[in-house]
């Protein structure tokens, strides 16, 4: 699994529109990918109909939840601070508050944090969030709760998550959870569990009452959206066990990406994230054939060495990937393709760090997450590789491929100056009052005078300059998306 951590919106504090009924206050962080960010819409969700609603000063809390990030190291000391002021604001200003952890790290560090430490009242596991009023009740009583039961079937598709009230332009919806590829280097299948798919028809109603109340965008969501399978409830891995019924009617993500594209034509559409094993040529040409479906796939490689990628355990080649680049640019020749890489991996040696960087000089990506390695207890690699890459080997490398990837970008952002991009208006700009900023659909920020347009509307926009990562133009209309 990769997990796509936007770094603006680590710590995000959840707003959400007060109910008058309501008499408690939740204050709620999240840290991590995307999915824990629309995990905590649905606990909030939950959390709604029992008497809270959300606050952004923690001091006058009853609740405080973090929902957390296993991925990296830096993420899990980044909430171990935030937890320690939790408690200080807890013995200092407000004794009745009750402290929980939630999502990866709640499952994977659930004794200590609970039983060693003795830093939160409630550890709330992936696929636990409906016990949540259950929980909450065993700690009003003073006692300890806790539950990180992974389940082979919760995907929390009858629960309408509460948006955040960032912009009511763009939304994340879940359509998979859990994970079944087993990387060496990651946390995930430990700690939210095999994979299983989310019924179509609850995917398509949230986003329905997402169009209704004017949203214009959707992400479809996964640890790995591209093997979706939907064949009336279950595993994926269980799918050979299904009635020939059940495999004829069954949906893949190629035919819920185009249904969704059908049934919302004035909606646009993304994806994340994409595992390069199991991504189909039929999702290239719905990306292809519907306007309405963005062209940018966030495509993981983690490095461009075959022997290291074999260590991984990745299930795919150097050469497997570079095909399926190459099937991208022949069917999708305007799409933008960005990358997920680990430096320092066990065992890397230089040759293997210069054919990530020859890689690299071969996708042109447009942008990227790069890291250094890590080791993350209870993954496969910690137990059985030695972490043997010298901090400083892994902190040079890093940087290769960083001045490397700024370099591609501004080529690559350089080849839209001169062409006019579909933008959706998302916000003002951080810069200037008197500008927009959305993204095209190959996920480029665009800023432009604001004249008459609004948020929400798409707009065509003539490029006229750029930086190495934003787009500089005029609006010159509206899009077909607008008609």
């Amino acid at each position: 699994m990769e997990k796509v951590i936007d770094e603006n919106k680590q710590g995000e504090t959840l707003v959400l529109e007060q109910k008058n009924t309501n008499t408690k206050k939740l204050f709620i962080e999240s840290y991590g990918c995307a999915m824990n960010f629309s995990d905590s819409e649905i606990v909030a969700s939950i959390l709604n109909e029992q008497g809270y609603n959300t606050t952004q000063v923690l001091e006058e809390a009853d609740l405080v939840l973090v929902n957390t990030c296993s991925i990296r190291d830096k993420a899990e000391q980044t909430i171990r601070k935030r937890l320690e002021k939790y408690n200080a604001v807890k013995r200092d200003v407000n004794p009745k508050m009750k402290v929980g952890v939630l999502g990866c790290m709640a499952e994977r560090l659930k004794e200590q944090f609970l039983e060693q430490e003795k830093i939160v009242d409630l550890v709330v596991g992936p696929d636990a969030y409906k016990d949540l009023p259950n929980l909450l009740s065993e700690v009003e009583d003073g006692r300890d709760a806790i539950n990180v039961i992974l389940s082979k079937e919760e995907t929390y598709g009858d629960i309408s998550p509460v948006r955040l009230n960032s912009n009511g332009v763009t939304a994340f919806v879940s359509i998979t959870r859990g994970c079944d590829n087993m990387c060496t280097f990651c946390v995930v299948p430990f700690t939210r569990g095999r994979e299983r798919s989310r019924e179509p028809q609850s995917i398509l109603q949230e986003i329905q009452d997402l169009w209704d109340r004017g949203f214009k965008e959707v992400c479809l969501l996964g640890q790995n959206v591209d093997s979706y399978l939907w064949y009336g409830g279950g595993l994926k891995k269980d799918f050979d066990k299904a009635s020939e019924m059940q495999k004829a009617t069954s949906v893949e993500f190629a035919q819920l990406l185009e249904m969704c594209a059908i049934q919302f034509p004035k909606m646009r559409f993304r994806f994340s994230t994409s595992n390069p094993q199991d991504m189909h040529e039929e999702v290239l040409h719905v990306i292809a054939k519907y306007h309405n479906v963005c062209n940018y796939i966030h495509l993981p490689v983690q490095s461009g060495s075959t022997r290291i990628l074999k260590e991984m355990n990745r299930q795919h080649t150097r050469e497997e990937y570079m095909a399926l680049v190459d099937k991208i640019k022949t069917i999708i020749p305007d799409c933008t393709i960005s990358q997920d890489l680990i430096a320092g991996f066990p065992t890397e040696t230089e040759e293997d760090h210069k054919e990530t960087l020859s890689l690299m000089e071969y996708v042109q990506y447009d942008f990227g997450y790069m890291f250094s390695y890590s080791e993350r207890p209870g993954t496969l690699a910690a137990r059985k590789m030695e972490d043997d890459v010298p901090e400083e080997v892994k902190k040079r490398r890093l940087q290769e491929i960083v001045d490397l990837q700024q370099k591609i970008s501004e080529t690559r952002t350089k080849r839209f100056v001169g062409q006019i991009v579909e933008v959706l208006i998302e916000k003002e700009s951080k810069k200037s009052k008197d500008e927009w900023s959305g993204k095209n659909s190959e996920n480029v920020v665009t800023v432009f005078p604001k004249e008459n347009f609004k948020v929400g509307e798409f707009v065509l926009v003539k490029i006229k300059d750029c930086t190495g990562a934003t787009l500089k133009g005029e609006a010159v209309g509206y899009s077909e998306l607008m008609n």
